[in-house]
């Protein structure tokens, strides 16, 4: 038994999320109400209730949220901003104070993750070990929205108001790594990794260590282009090309490729609209020009970052262990 439990982090996510849900179906004047209301409360139920919940119904519950995100009846209301006299005397006030509830998050997390399933009462454990992160992570946000909440003097009411803002300005966006990822589970169920383990023997070199180490690399970034997520293409280019050429043809450690891997399919995230809670989101909250302003500032890093990434795994992943 367990004192907690991801499940218990998502239902308090839950929560907040029905109550941004609940402000704005009691706001006459938001211009999309009713979808609004309907997508953030869904998702709640979804986020804060889904292990209880039978697989089917979370499955047609994504299924609305698709469609009520399609009809365009998630767009936010034109937000009424602060002054900006009173947010630059506020800031003055504050000053570096502002910074260190955003440092605890990482610190409790970071710690957390080492040390909270190592506490034990008895037979009472605090949190299992595969779950020791995420849970650390959630325990280190709530100290930090308490600790922000104590050095603004606001109430809890503010953190929905400000947190409903910022989740209405970044839309339907905020659903789309999961729902890529899970997109990812399903081709790599559907056995899609073996058609392209087929295709990839058969139209390149892969007896050649380094071919399979750029095939691999090439893969990750093109499919992340595609999906939007490295999640989602971690599970069909592993399961295609980086075990059975990298691992099982030429001995590669599993723990670098997959960790090179992933890093070459964040470097197709920097330049893909799919990408749209990275590069597009900030376009918006930012009041940039452009949609693709970010992805052309990101474009030549990432060009450089999969370069050295390749170099890095074939020169690694074929070593011999300690």
């Amino acid at each position: 038994m367990t004192l907690l439990s991801v499940d218990l982090i998502l239902g308090v996510c839950g929560l907040v999320v029905g109550a941004v849900a609940l402000a704005i179906a009691r706001d006459r004047t938001h211009p999309h109400r009713r979808g609004s209301a309907a997508f953030w409360g869904i998702l709640a139920v979804v986020t804060g209730a889904g292990p209880w919940i039978p697989p089917a119904v979370v499955g047609y519950a994504v299924v609305v949220l698709a469609v009520l995100a399609a009809a365009r009846a998630v767009e936010p209301p034109a937000f009424r901003g602060a002054d900006p006299a009173e947010l630059a005397r506020r800031a003055a006030e504050l000053g570096n104070r502002l910074l260190r509830p955003v440092l605890v998050v990482p610190a409790i997390a970071v710690a957390g993750g080492l040390i909270l399933y190592r506490i034990r009462f008895g037979d009472l454990a605090v949190v299992t070990e595969n779950q020791a992160a995420q849970v650390a992570l959630g325990l280190g946000c709530l100290v930090g929205l308490g600790w922000a909440l104590r050095t603004t003097r606001e109430t809890p009411r503010t953190a929905v108001t400000e947190g409903g803002r910022l989740l209405q300005l970044i839309g339907w966006a905020l659903v789309l790594p999961q729902a890529l990822a899970a997109l990812g589970g399903i081709l790599g169920k559907a056995g899609v990794g073996e058609e392209i383990a087929r295709l990839v023997a058969a139209a390149l070199p892969v007896q050649d260590p380094f071919v399979a180490v750029l095939a691999y690399c090439a893969g990750m970034a093109v499919f992340t282009i595609l999906f939007g997520n490295a999640f989602a293409a971690f599970p069909v280019m592993t399961l295609g090309i980086g075990l059975p050429f990298i691992v099982r043809a030429h001995g590669g450690d599993p723990a670098v490729m997959g960790a090179l891997g992933m890093l070459s399919g964040y470097c197709g995230t920097l330049v893909t609209p799919m990408a749209a809670n990275f590069n597009i989101v900030p376009v918006r909250l930012l009041e940039l020009r452009g949609d693709f302003t970010v992805i052309r500032a990101q474009a030549p890093f990432a060009a450089a970052i999969w370069l050295f990434n390749v170099a890095v795994m074939y020169a690694s992943v074929y070593a011999p262990g300690p």
